[in-house]
C-alpha cells in the first residue's frame, strides 16, 4: 500500500503568539491560524481540515472542535475531523492531513492545532492521558510520572538534577528571538534554573513546560503541484507512529522510550535517511527528562548519556543536534493540541532559511518527535526540501 501513497509537501504555515491567556475564544484562535496558513499558501478553499485539540471538552465544554473551527472560518461543506493522541495530538492531526493528501482523498488539507489551557484545571485534565484505573486514581499526574522517571534516571546513572540544566537554558535562550514564544521577554540564567522551586521532587519549575494558549496550522498538498503555491515547498519525507505499554509500571525498562525508538526507526527507513543526516531535531521537551530520554531513543546518545549533549552545549543552534530551536515546549510554550504544529511551522521556517536569529546554518533535513502521555505514544515526522 505504501507505494501508492503520493509525496506530500507543506505549502503554507500560520501561527499566533503563545500567550498565558489569550482573550480570543477557541473558535477565533482556530479560524485565525487557518486563514493565516491559507493566506500564506495563496488559497481560499481547502478539502480537509484536521484539528488537534486535547482539552476543550473539559476546559471549554466544547466537543466537535474541527467543525466549530470550520464554521468559524466560513468553510462550509469541507471534511473536518477532530484528532487526538494525548500530548502528541498536534502530530496526530498532521499525520491525518498527510494521509488525506497522500491517499489522493484531498488535494489541499490543513493540519491545525488549538488549545486554551487557561480555562480551568489543566493538570487534572492532562492526567487523563495516563491509566485511569491504576495511575490517575492513585493521584498520578504527568508531572508526577515525569518526576518519577527523572528520579529513577538520576539513581540509575548517578547524575544530579543539575545535569539537566542546559535543556531549559538552551530553550529559553532560543525563545528570546522568537516573537511567538511565551517567554520571549524572560532572560533565564543557570542560577535561576538551579534555584527554581521544586514542583514534584526532583522536578523543578524550569524542568517543566508551562500552561498556555496557542494555535498553529500548516497547509499540505501533493508534492507534484506544490510549487504552484510556494517556490520553497517543504516535503514530508515520512510519518510514523508507535506505542508502548500505557502504564509506566508495565515497562521492563521505563527509562527506555520504546515507542520513540520504534517510530523513529520506521521514519528513518521510510525517508531513507540516517540520524546523522539531520540538521534540526525538534523533540518533545515538555520535561527536561523527556528531552534527555528522547535523544537516547533517537540514537544520538547512549542510555544514561543524553544529558551530556546538553551539558556539552551540543543542543544549541550551532551544536551537533540542535533542539528547541525556537524555544521548544519549555519556552515557546506547550499548548497541547497546537504544539506539534508550532514545531512544524518552525521546521518549515528552518528549511526555507527564514528562521532569522533562530536559523540553524544550512538546514536541509529536520525531524519532529512528538510524545503522547508519559512516553506511551510517539509520532515521528521527517521533513526535507
Amino acid at each position: 500500500m505504501h507505494n501508492e501513497l503520493r509525496s506530500v509537501s507543506i505549502v503554507g504555515i500560520g501561527q499566533i503568539p503563545v500567550l498565558k491567556e489569550n482573550p480570543k475564544s477557541l473558535r477565533e484562535m482556530g479560524a485565525e491560524v487557518l486563514h493565516l496558513a491559507m493566506e500564506d499558501a495563496g488559497i481560499d478553499q481547502i478539502d480537509g481540515l484536521f484539528v488537534g485539540n486535547m482539552l476543550a471538552d473539559e476546559l471549554q465544554g466544547q466537543k466537535h472542535v474541527a467543525t466549530l473551527i470550520a464554521s468559524a472560518a466560513g468553510m462550509r461543506g469541507i471534511e473536518a475531523l477532530h484528532v487526538r493522541a494525548a500530548t502528541a495530538t498536534g502530530a496526530a492531526a498532521l499525520r491525518m492531513a498527510y494521509f488525506a493528501v497522500a491517499s489522493g482523498e484531498a488535494r489541499l488539507a490543513v493540519a491545525l492545532g488549538v488549545e486554551k489551557m487557561s480555562g480551568g484545571n489543566s493538570t487534572a485534565a492532562l492526567a487523563k492521558a495516563l491509566d485511569a484505573e491504576t495511575e490517575t486514581s492513585a493521584g498520578a499526574t504527568l508531572l508526577s510520572q515525569n518526576a518519577k522517571l527523572m528520579q529513577q534516571y538520576m539513581d540509575t546513572y548517578g547524575v544530579t538534577v543539575d545535569a539537566f540544566n542546559n535543556f531549559s537554558l538552551t530553550a529559553h535562550q532560543n525563545a528570546r528571538t522568537n516573537p511567538n514564544a511565551l517567554f520571549k521577554d524572560k532572560n533565564v540564567t543557570t542560577e535561576m534554573i538551579r534555584n527554581s522551586r521544586v514542583i514534584v521532587p526532583p522536578l523543578r519549575l524550569f524542568d517543566a513546560s508551562p500552561l498556555c494558549d496557542g494555535a498553529a496550522a500548516v497547509v499540505l498538498t501533493r508534492s507534484e503541484e506544490a510549487r504552484a503555491y510556494t517556490h520553497q515547498p517543504v516535503k514530508i519525507l515520512s510519518s510514523s507512529v508507535a506505542t508502548d505499554w500505557l502504564r509506566i509500571a508495565d515497562r521492563s525498562n521505563p527509562l527506555r522510550l520504546f515507542a520513540a525508538e520504534k517510530s523513529s526507526r520506521e521514519a528513518f527507513r521510510k525517508a531513507n535517511v540516517h540520524r546523522t543526516d539531520l540538521d534540526v531535531v525538534e523533540v518533545h521537551d515538555a520535561f527536561s527528562i523527556m528531552s534527555c530520554m528522547a535523544l537516547e531513543a533517537l540514537g544520538f546518545a547512549k542510555p544514561g548519556e543524553g544529558w551530556r549533549l546538553a551539558a556539552e552545549n551540543q543542543i544549541g543552534l550551532n551544536g551537533s543536534v540542535p533542539i528547541s530551536t525556537f524555544g521548544g515546549l519549555k519556552a515557546r510554550g506547550h499548548p497541547i493540541g497546537a504544539t506539534a504544529l508550532y514545531q512544524t511551522c518552525e521546521i518549515v521556517q528552518q528549511l526555507m532559511g527564514k528562521a532569522g536569529a533562530n536559523q540553524v546554518k544550512n538546514a536541509e533535513l529536520a525531524m519532529l518527535l512528538s510524545i503522547g502521555g508519559a512516553g506511551s505514544t510517539a509520532l515521528t515526522h521527517i521533513f526535507g526540501m
